[in-house]
């Protein structure tokens, strides 16, 4: 990364808690300060694509296409440090590590880098690749909540094993976990407003050894999904409750672990009405729409945008002879991201940063 900013006239810090970069260019006049960021993720997928650029380590893929976002960003200092005299202020570029999971950007907020400037940024930007969904070049988002918080639940049921031919000389953990599993469904439609939306994903299921013994413990992961800050603090106390409840009637012993994760991605009003107008102005207006629901993923991000207003874009790098309706999605290990795009991101970023100073 640091090669890539080589030899632009940047301010430029590295992180001390993890491999992060921050630069800030400042501009010929005097103004505020907003910030651009962009991630720089691998994910743990084998990739399946027969291409002559596919990761060439096992184990490890750019599946989400944070490789792009780091690439428009570095393009867009570039072209920024070529108009430097012209910016009425300052620009900070966050390259963010740890994006997936790992809270990269409370880390790098933690070390100052919306104060990088030397006072708090006015606004920030960032654009997220997405595989499928959108055609190529196509940009979307949305004024408010645009992405989903994304929380854990981690149950731990356990019995007494024993046989498998005599169930009752013990107590069977895996039918009562089976049971929370499908409660937690029946939870989210019977006790939550649909509009509202909450999803509950169970993801990894863990018990046994055989077929014929009871085990003493089972175990079972869930992702949790909310657009609102109500829903998120209903679904950990209901969801808690509801698999204690579960455990006690069946006689069993639970330990259940709520874990809060990414808060709701919420673009500020007038900085969304804004980026998409700056898009149909640079582009025309066949390259954005407006999205009519968010979307249930989630983005650290987020974290960013509680402190400062700011937008959260996608941007379609749907590959021209895929269909968008049916290509792999982002995290999949045949997803495949169309770099033809890099230009038009670069450029919109930069875009922003210098429009956005000059108001």
């Amino acid at each position: 990364m640091l090669q890539a900013l080589d030899g632009l006239p940047l301010e430029i810090h590295t992180g001390r808690s993890l491999s992060s970069v921050t630069a800030v260019l400042r501009g010929g006049k005097p103004g505020p300060a907003v910030l651009l960021r962009g991630d720089m993720d691998a994910l743990p997928v084998q990739e399946r694509n027969a291409l002559p650029y596919i990761s060439k380590l096992d184990g490890s893929m750019h599946a989400c296409g944070h490789d792009l976002h780091t690439t428009m960003l570095a393009g867009a200092a570039h072209l920024l440090a070529g108009r430097r005299e012209e910016l009425a202020g300052d620009v900070v570029f966050m390259f963010q590590p740890g994006e997936e999971g790992f809270e990269g950007a409370k880390y790098m907020i933690e070390e100052g880098v919306l104060d990088a400037a030397g006072e708090r940024v006015v606004a920030a930007y960032a654009l997220h690749v997405v595989s499928a969904m959108l055609p190529p070049g196509v940009y979307s988002s949305r004024p408010g909540p645009l992405l989903a918080a994304a929380d854990t639940l981690v149950v731990t049921v356990r019995g007494r094993g024993g046989h498998g031919s005599s169930p009752h000389r013990a107590l069977d953990p895996i039918p009562a976990a089976c049971e929370m599993v499908t409660a937690l469904q029946t939870m989210v439609t019977r006790g939550f407003d649909v509009f509202d939306p909450v999803v509950v994903t169970v993801g990894s299921f863990h018990a046994g050894t055989a077929d014929n013994i009871i085990p003493d413990e089972a175990r079972f992961e869930a992702t949790i999904r909310t657009f609102s800050k109500a829903n998120r603090a209903a679904v950990k106390e209901r969801a808690v409750r509801l698999v204690t409840g579960l455990a006690e009637a069946h006689g069993l012993e639970v330990r259940a672990e709520f874990g809060m994760g990414y808060p709701v991605t919420v673009n500020d009003d007038t900085e969304a009405a804004f980026t998409g107008d700056e898009i149909v102005e640079l582009f025309g207006p066949s390259r954005f729409f407006v999205a009519p629901q968010p979307v249930t993923g989630a983005e650290d991000f987020s974290l960013v945008l509680e402190d400062v207003p700011g937008a959260f874009v996608f941007l379609g790098a749907c590959p021209p002879e895929r269909d968008p309706a049916t290509a792999a999605y982002n995290h999949s290990p045949e997803a495949e991201f169309d770099d033809a795009v890099l230009p038009d991101g670069a450029a919109l970023l930069a875009h922003l940063a210098m429009t956005r100073l000059a108001r």
